[in-house]
């Protein structure tokens, strides 16, 4: 029941590699930016004991399909998230989001009427303005980091992921995330990302958030710093019957800094 990518599914973004554990209940994670679904990887077990439990890479993210011109923006991967439960034959599943899964899975909800179980929304990516000052700068002179000579990228990379980062993480699971954007493909994915970046794509469903047809739990790791608090309490504002819950003293990725804690309340919102 540990994770692994078994599966390779085609998509209209290209092929996605995934993976599925356990029985019961559909529940599929949703990764965000710049990790992979590797990064559920210490609470899959646990949740794969009473929930049949699916993941995937994004397009141009981990396993999956990374290729020159390739568009992966957030408005390409919420028509993705669709096509994945349509690939796996899920009409209501449990679904819980990080980060850029937010928006992905916000745009499936309300642009593409997938409709969830339950929505657990863990630090996420979905009220504008989003990004951190890198972020920022990284995307608008994208074409200076290309072609760097490959130890400063991984620099690069292992810089920014650990910027996410309150608490430090096992060195094996920091390594796994870097891991894939260190080959030739991954390093122009890596870039690319931040070029397609836009942030009209959560302008588009921010409107719609009262219109949410899903019981929601918001968690935040409350020294998040990429995503203040203060935003997942807006989102909380405007999310009708949707609840809060902080995370002292974890930071932008709550699932590897402390995973019994985000396990422990993730159980818990879906009692």
């Amino acid at each position: 029941m540990n994770w692994a990518l078994t599966q390779s599914l085609q998509t209209s973004a290209g092929y996605v590699a995934g993976g599925m554990a356990g029985d019961g209940p559909p529940l599929i994670l949703a990764h965000g930016w710049p990790w992979s679904s590797f990064s559920w990887h210490r609470i899959i077990p646990e949740l794969a004991k009473t929930h049949r439990v699916h993941w995937y890479d994004m397009p141009g993210y981990g396993g999956s399909e990374m290729r020159e011109d390739q568009r992966t923006g957030l408005d390409v991967q919420g028509a993705v998230f669709a096509q994945m439960l349509n690939h796996w034959r899920l009409d209501r599943p449990i679904v819980i989001a990080h980060d850029f899964g937010g928006a992905t899975t916000l745009r499936a909800h309300l642009l593409h009427d997938c409709d969830y179980d339950r929505y657990v929304l863990m630090n996420v990516v979905a009220m504008r303005p989003w990004g951190s000052a890198f972020f920022d700068h990284v995307g608008q002179h994208v074409d200076a980091f290309m072609g760097l000579p490959d130890h400063i990228h991984e620099a690069i990379v292992a810089a920014y992921i650990k910027g996410a980062l309150a608490n430090p993480i096992a060195a094996d699971d920091l390594e796994a995330l870097i891991a894939p954007w260190l080959t030739e493909a991954g390093g122009v994915s890596f870039y690319r990302q931040f070029a397609q970046a836009d942030e009209r794509y959560t302008a588009e469903v921010e409107p719609l958030f009262g219109k949410i047809r899903c019981p929601v739990d918001i968690l935040w790791g409350a020294d998040d710093p990429w995503i203040p608090i203060a935003r997942g309490k807006a989102l909380h504002d405007l999310i009708p019957h949707s609840s809060f819950t902080a995370l002292p003293g974890l930071g932008h990725l709550p699932q590897l800094e402390d995973p019994d804690t985000v396990l422990q309340h993730i159980q818990n919102a879906l009692i």
